[in-house]
C-alpha cells in the first residue's frame, strides 16, 4: 500500500507496530543520554568555559526548553495538515534536521560571546526540532488505536524499546565517544557522537512513519472532511464559538489530575538518579556500586515495560499506575529503614524503578484516554495538544531535581572540604538517604492519591466514549 492520498484506512494494530513501535524511541534514548551524561562535561573540560558561563548556558537552555514545552501540541493541532496527515507527517519532515542542529551543541565554534551564543542556539533549536516529532509520535498512538488494549499495546512496546535504549547506551555510548575521538579528535568527538545518535533517532522515526501508514487521514482527506463538517454546521445554522483548543482544556478535569500525578514519577526518577552517586559515595562508601545500581534498575525497567501490558489488561492502565505508585512508596520507605545496608537499598530502589517504568509505559495510554474524553465532550480532536502536555511534568521534574537535591544536601550539612577528607557524619548519611528514598516516596504517595481522586476515567467509560466517537464519524 503506497503513500497515496487515497490510501485505505487500516483497522487494528499491525504486527510490525506491536513488535517494533518504539525503535525511534530507542534512538531517542541514545540521543538524549549524550546530553544527560556529557553536556556539562563537554562545556567544562572540552569547550573550557568557566563555571559561571556553563551555569548560564545550561540555565538559559533549560528554562527556554521548559517554557516551550506546552506549545508543540498546539502547533500540531493548529497548523494545516501536511500531505501524510496532521501528526504522521511530522515524523518524516523534521527529524532529519536534528543531527545537524544537535551536533553544534557539542562543538565550540570560535571564541568569546559568539561561541556561547552558538551553543545556546543549537541547544534550543535542536530541542524544538526533536520535541515536535516526539509529540507527534505519541499522538499517533491515539490515531492507530481503537481500544484501551490497543493503546496499551503500543505504549508498552514503546516503553520496552525506551528501556532497551537505556541499557544498551550504558555499554555503547562511552565506546562510541572513544571511537569518534580516534577519528575526529577529542574536541569533536562529542559533536560527532551526537550527530550519529540523532541520525539513529531520525531513522527510527522514519520507521514509525512507515509503520503508521494508513492509520491516519491524509492531509487532503482531513481538509475535505473539515470542509464538509463546516458546510453541515452552516446548513444547520450552527457555529463554533470561542477557542476550541482552550475549551478542550477547561472541560477536562481528568487531564489536570493526570498531569499533576505524573509529576510524582519524575520527581522520583530525577531526584533518585541524581542523588544516587552521593548515597553510594558517602553512605555506602563504595562509589563503584553506582554503576551496578544503574544496570540492575535498567534491566528491571525492561522487564516492567514488557509486563505493563499484562498488568494494564488485568487492572486497567489507571489502576496499574495507582498500584505501582503505592508499591513504590512502600519499597522506598523500606529502603530508608535499611539505608545502612547498600545491597538492600540497591534491591529496594531498583524495585521502585521497576514500578516507575510500569507507570511510564501506561502514561501515553492515559493521555490518549484524556484526548478521547476531550473529543467526546467538545467534538474537537485535540490529541496533539493533550499528548504534548505530557512534556510539562517531565520538564518540571528536571527543575525540581536541582532544587530538591541541593536542599537535601544543605539540610544534611554537606561540606565538600570535609567529605573529600573522608569525614562523614550520621546526619549527612541520614540526610542523603532521605533524599534517595523518603522524598521520592512522599511524592509518589501523593501521586497515588491524586490519581485515585483526580483521574476517574475508567476503562468502561473510555470504551463508551470511543464507541460514541466512532458512531459520530
Amino acid at each position: 500500500m503506497g503513500d497515496s492520498d487515497g490510501g485505505k484506512k487500516r483497522n487494528g494494530i499491525s504486527r510490525s507496530l506491536k513488535r517494533f513501535f518504539g525503535v525511534g524511541d530507542f534512538g531517542f534514548s541514545f540521543m538524549t543520554n549524550i546530553e544527560t551524561y556529557y553536556f556539562t562535561y563537554f562545556l567544562t573540560n572540552i569547550a573550557e568555559f568557566s563555571l559561571p558561563i556553563v551555569t548560564m548556558i545550561t540555565t538559559i537552555a533549560s528554562v527556554v526548553d521548559a517554557a516551550l514545552s506546552w506549545i508543540y501540541g498546539v502547533i500540531l493541532d493548529t497548523f494545516k495538515p501536511m500531505k501524510w496527515g496532521r501528526y504522521r507527517s511530522w515524523l518524516v519532515v523534521i527529524p532529519w534536521l536534528v543531527p545537524f542542529l544537535y551536533a553544534f551543541q557539542f562543538v565550540r565554534v570560535g571564541s568569546g560571546t559568539a561561541a556561547v551564543v552558538i551553543i545556546i542556539a543549537a541547544t534550543i533549536t535542536s530541542h524544538i526540532a526533536w520535541n515536535i516529532p516526539f509529540v507527534a509520535n505519541i499522538s499517533m498512538i491515539n490515531m492507530a488505536s481503537k481500544t484501551p488494549e490497543d493503546r496499551m499495546a503500543l505504549s508498552s512496546s514503546r516503553a520496552i524499546w525506551q528501556s532497551l535504549g537505556r541499557v544498551f547506551y550504558s555499554y555503547v555510548g562511552p565506546a562510541v565517544v572513544a571511537v569518534m575521538a580516534g577519528i575526529v579528535g577529542e574536541k569533536n568527538s562529542y559533536g560527532a557522537t551526537a550527530f550519529a545518535f540523532a541520525a539513529l533517532m531520525a531513522a527510527g522515526y522514519f520507521a514509525h512513519f512507515k509503520m503508521f501508514e494508513g492509520y491516519e487521514e491524509t492531509g487532503a482527506q482531513e481538509i475535505e472532511r473539515m470542509r464538509r463538517e463546516l458546510a453541515e454546521k452552516k446548513a444547520r445554522g450552527r457555529q463554533d464559538k470561542g477557542n476550541g483548543l482552550l475549551k478542550c482544556l477547561t472541560t477536562n478535569p481528568y487531564l489536570l489530575g493526570l498531569t499533576v500525578a505524573d509529576l510524582a514519577k519524575y520527581i522520583y526518577s530525577f531526584v533518585a538518579s541524581g542523588i544516587a552517586v552521593y548515597y553510594f559515595t558517602y553512605v555506602a562508601h563504595n562509589k563503584d556500586l553506582t554503576a551496578t545500581f544503574i544496570l540492575i534498575s535498567s534491566l528491571l525497567g525492561v522487564a516492567a515495560s514488557y509486563l505493563s501490558k499484562t498488568a494494564a489488561k488485568k487492572f486497567s492502565a489507571r489502576n496499574t499506575v495507582i498500584y505501582a505508585y503505592l508499591a513504590m512508596a512502600v519499597v522506598l520507605v523500606l529502603g530508608f529503614l535499611f539505608y545502612r545496608q547498600p545491597w538492600a537499598v540497591i534491591i529496594l530502589v531498583s524495585l521502585a524503578q521497576f514500578f516507575c517504568t510500569m507507570t511510564n509505559a501506561c502514561g501515553p495510554a492515559l493521555y490518549a484516554d484524556c484526548a478521547i474524553y476531550s473529543e467526546y465532550k467538545t467534538g474537537k480532536n485535540a490529541t496533539g495538544l493533550i499528548m504534548g502536555l505530557s512534556n510539562i511534568p517531565l520538564k518540571i521534574g528536571v527543575v525540581s531535581r536541582g532544587i530538591l537535591i541541593s536542599a537535601c544536601l544543605a539540610i544534611a550539612g554537606f561540606n565538600l572540604e570535609t567529605v573529600e577528607k573522608g569525614i562523614t557524619s550520621p546526619q549527612l548519611e541520614r540526610g542523603i538517604s532521605m533524599g534517595f528514598t523518603i522524598i521520592p516516596a512522599i511524592a509518589v504517595a501523593l501521586g497515588a492519591v491524586i490519581m485515585i481522586f483526580g483521574f476517574r476515567l475508567t476503562r468502561d467509560k473510555i470504551e463508551k466514549y470511543s464507541a460514541e466517537l466512532e458512531k459520530r464519524k
